[in-house]
Parts: C-alpha cells; structure tokens; sequence
C-alpha cells in the first residue's frame, strides 16, 4: 500500500486527536539560568578591541603549563591576526609555572610585565585556568586561581578567568 505523506499525517492527527492526546498549550517553563562560564579545553586567550577571545588549541602538541605560556608569547596566526587578535604577553626571560588542583601559579623571575587588571593578565589567566581544567579533569576552569608571583614587586592574585571576561 502506498500512501502520500500528506494523508499520513492527517490521519495520525485524526487518530490522536479522537484519542483525546493532542497538543495543549502552556505558558512560559522557567528552565532556570543560561549556561555561563568558562568552557574547558585547550584554549589560547588572546586580545582584541572587544575584548579577551578564546581561540581553540586545535592541532598543536602541548603538555605542559610551560608550554602554553610560549605559545602566549608566540601570538596568534596569521588568519587570527587578520581577525583582530593580538597578543601583548611578552616571554619573560625566567619563569615557571606549577599546577596543583584548582590552583596554578606563575613564578617570574624578574617583575611583572603588566598591571593586574589588564588584556595581557587576562590572557595569562584564562589561558592557564582552561589548560589546568583539561590537566586535573575533576577541576572546573571558573574554579581555578592563578597567581603570578614575580620576582620583584607584589604578588597578584590569586585571579579567576571571569574577572577578565566581563570586560
């Protein structure tokens, strides 16, 4: 037997209808709160005119903390030049940088090259909570502090990448 689409569905609507399921309306379902946050991954933070920008780590091999600060410093290619995006953290000749659960700290050498408060420190800070939260999975990337201890002037932080977003 062969049927066309149209009477299918009209006799399906017939059907249901007569069996008293239908389509009743209601008002608005309150599903709570939009999802917000950081996304976990890898993921390099770069800067431009609106703002800190996530741009994903999709073919690049990194394993450390380390790592991704030269990666930083490296800046962003080409194509992501020609998007606007721009890097203004700058390599620091000594550092290192540790991770342990939600906590990861950047320890610097000589002082720090930017203010507290700014794109650059954004960039440090939400790029080393997101690479944290794929190192130590149990560890959600709006939990993780950064502190940056330099080795001349104060220490800043500990700092959460939401601090920077909402700029």
């Amino acid at each position: 037997m062969r049927f066309r689409g149209g009477v299918v569905l009209s006799a399906l609507a017939f059907l249901l209808v007569g069996c008293g399921v239908g389509v009743r309306p209601t008002g608005v379902i309150d599903a709570g709160e939009p999802a917000s946050g950081l996304t976990r991954g890898k993921r390099l933070y770069y800067a431009s005119d609106t703002g800190l920008r996530a741009v994903p780590l999709l073919d690049r091999e990194n394993d450390t903390l380390d790592a991704v600060m030269k990666l930083l410093a490296q800046g962003p290619t080409a194509a992501e030049r020609r998007e606007g995006l721009t890097t203004l953290v700058h390599a620091p000749s000594g550092y290192t940088v540790t991770g342990d659960g939600p906590r990861v700290t950047v320890t610097l050498e000589g002082p720090y090259w930017a203010r507290p408060r700014d794109q650059a420190t954004g960039q440090l800070v939400c790029t080393l909570a997101g690479f944290q939260s794929v190192r130590e999975a149990e560890v959600r990337a709006d939990d993780v502090e950064v502190t940056i201890s330099p080795g001349e002037g104060p220490e800043l932080g500990p700092l959460r990448c939401a601090e920077f977003l909402d700029r």
